[in-house]
């Protein structure tokens, strides 16, 4: 697979102004392995003081949170979701948020790029970050 440039991108200003804003925030991919950075990443922001929404396809419970199977399954609100996925999924993960219509920050992790699904994101109003850890720039903003 070949890698790709994010195009789409939110600023450094735009990254810590959506750090300050969501609260609730869906982890797709989030392994119940300790040792994966889908999990430390999700226990960092957890201890931070976020809600966390586990969404795996297997596990009743991880770090003491429900686990959904699909976005479409929380019956709460979610202002963001952080992509612990390959970047081909990220199409019909944007096509999910799109459906769900209460997303506001559509988050790619470091390494996840997928430029055609950032711009169906940014067409149906949310913010974009590609290629970011959510729990390094947490931690560059608050120390």
């Amino acid at each position: 697979m070949e890698c790709e440039f994010p195009t789409v991108n939110a600023t450094n200003t735009e990254i810590k102004s959506i750090l300050e804003d969501v609260k609730t925030i869906a982890i797709l991919g989030l392994s119940p392995d300790s040792t994966k950075d889908s999990y430390r990443v999700a226990e960092y922001l957890k201890n931070a003081g976020y809600k966390i929404v586990p969404v795996y396809p297997k596990e009743e419970t991880i770090l003491g949170e429900k686990v959904y199977r699909s976005l479409a399954e929380i019956p709460f609100a979610v202002d963001m979701v952080n992509i612990f996925r390959k970047p081909d999924a990220l199409d019909v993960i944007a096509d999910a948020c799109i459906e769900r219509g209460d997303v506001k920050v559509f988050w790619a992790q470091k390494g996840i790029v997928n430029n055609k699904a950032a711009k169906k994101a940014v067409a149906a109003g949310m913010r974009v970050v590609q290629n970011h850890c959510s729990m390094v720039e947490h931690r560059l903003i608050h120390g």
